[in-house]
């Protein structure tokens, strides 16, 4: 397994008014970056967060993707909300729909959903939620990428019903021996040098080492790293020099990839 190309997303717009959460800029990250997942408004961010990143991802041709939470500011969106299938998608899609419209404002394409922290790992082990979270976005828009994990019942229940997706690698996230991400609700610092051999290893031979000690294979279309996370221009910095270094470009998914 070598990639040539590698779509390269972080979260962004996770401020809310005045303040800002993490430590780097979206100014700075963003041209770090092909794909931008856009916070929507419920584990932060706000229509004037919106606009200007909407903004800024159009000045560096940055792919645009919707990023909907739990309706938990104080939490971040880090804290599962106990909920039925049907109103948590109907959340997504008020979400969705709101960023889409900015999007529409400056005649730019929404290219993805992703659900945010504890949204995203409640639907990657649940059937349920996942199989009405695609029926819905197909409903919406069948083209829509929905970015998740490959082993994932969201992955799985948009591979049943031929739906795009694009599979997330995560830099700054540690796995278990099942191959999914371990959850943490405060990341500690990190070497951006090492994470940029994780993702650089990953490309070059799908593999990662898990938290237990185990190497696993690992299928992917995109890197994600989180704008959260302490040192996290560094981090994405390196990340996007290595794997440049080693011919492998960041780029935004071309076609759904779903084997």
């Amino acid at each position: 397994m070598y990639r040539e190309k590698i779509d390269l997303n972080c979260d962004m717009g996770e401020g809310f008014g005045h303040w800002q959460y993490g430590d780097a800029p979206d100014s700075a990250l963003m041209p770090l970056i092909s794909s931008a997942n856009i916070a929507t408004g419920y584990h932060a961010g706000d229509p004037n967060q919106m606009d200007k990143v909407v903004r800024l991802a159009q000045n560096f041709n940055v792919k645009i993707g919707a990023h909907p939470g739990y309706k938990d500011l104080q939490g971040f969106g880090r804290r599962t909300i106990s909920a039925s299938p049907e109103e948590l998608v109907n959340d997504i899609v008020y979400q969705t729909g709101a960023l889409r419209e900015f999007c529409r404002r400056y005649g730019y394409n929404l290219q993805h959903v992703k659900p945010h922290g504890a949204l995203y790992m409640d639907f990657a082990s649940r059937t349920d939620m996942s199989e009405a979270l695609v029926d819905t976005i197909r409903s919406i828009d069948p083209g829509l990428y929905i970015y998740c994990m490959s082993v994932s019942k969201t992955f799985e229940a948009a591979n049943n019903k031929k739906h795009p997706t694009v599979r997330e690698f995560y830099a700054d996230r540690d796995y278990d021996d099942s191959g999914s991400i371990v959850f943490i609700r405060k990341m500690r610092q990190l070497d951006p040098n090492e994470i940029a051999e994780k993702c650089l290893k990953a490309c070059k031979k799908g593999k990662v080492r898990t938290v237990e000690g185990k190497e696993i294979d690992i299928q992917f279309e995109s890197i994600c790293f989180h704008s959260d996370t302490p040192g996290a221009l560094n981090i994405g910095t390196a990340i996007k020099t290595t794997l440049e270094e080693h011919g492998i470009k960041i780029q935004a998914p071309e076609t759904s990839l779903d084997g």
